[in-house]
């Protein structure tokens, strides 16, 4: 009698020390295929960053014929600059827009704003404008980053320009939406809301608000200001551009 509640004894601890392996090896394989947290994109924290992987040797090509330029015909002193990306770089008519100021194009197409600032040495300051008006931000947004980053970057444009040039006005021209990239508006609002906050606290620093004039009276884009790429502006865009910035030139 008492040989088979041994074996009933023996048996039961088998099974519960087997019932414990089984528990543990599963905890285990869990724990082995558990993921690691990914957070969502474009959310704080996981935007492209700028840093090293920023490429700012794709503008040297475009520099260099800049800098030949002005050494053939030196550009004048104290003139009205105008930098950004290719909605200032294509803008043909700067000079007929503008008669009676002395202006100045260095947009570079496709850069970003922290562009405009890395190669301030050889598009900004060798001119000493007294005033500069920049239109970037819509590749950068583009690009992957965020309005908080970009709205940074305007920061640090307006500390290196102003550490070398204290008494140069900065004006920045809102970006506006284009048909090719509508679902960006969203991001450029923000941008353009936190560029205007800036700006109110920076000395000889202010905006132009042009968000809207690629928009109809019912908010929906005009297509008859682009070109075929519905991303950048015809004559008749630019003349609506033009007619926004001519009040803050002077």
């Amino acid at each position: 009698m008492k040989t088979v509640v041994c074996g009933s004894r023996s048996l039961w601890l088998a099974a519960a020390i087997a019932c414990c392996l089984t528990l543990f090896q599963a905890e285990n394989f869990c724990q082995a295929q558990e993921l690691p947290a990914v957070n969502p994109p474009g959310l704080p924290g996981v935007a492209k960053p700028v840093g090293s992987e920023h490429n700012f040797s794709v503008w040297e090509k475009e520099i260099a014929a800049y800098e030949a330029a002005d050494q053939a015909n030196p550009p004048p002193k104290e003139g009205v600059l105008f930098v950004g990306s290719s909605t200032i770089r294509l803008w043909k008519s700067l000079a007929q827009d503008f008669p009676g100021h002395k202006v100045i194009n260095r947009g570079i197409g496709g850069s970003e704003i922290v562009d405009s600032t890395h190669f301030a040495e050889r598009i900004i300051f060798p001119y000493e404008p007294k005033q500069i008006f920049l239109r970037a931000g819509g590749n950068d947004i583009h690009n992957g980053r965020l309005p908080d980053e970009i709205a940074d970057d305007f920061a640090a444009f307006v500390r290196k320009v102003h550490a070398r040039l204290p008494r140069t006005e900065i004006i920045y021209i809102f970006v506006s939406p284009a048909p090719s990239r509508w679902g960006e508006n969203d991001k450029y609002r923000d941008l353009n809301r936190r560029i205007r906050e800036m700006a109110l606290r920076m000395p000889r620093v202010c905006c132009i608000d042009a968000y809207d004039i690629s928009l109809d009276s019912s908010g929906q884009a005009r297509h008859d200001l682009f070109v075929s790429d519905k991303l950048h502006f015809n004559a008749e865009g630019y003349k609506l551009l033009a007619e926004r910035v001519r009040p803050y030139l002077h």
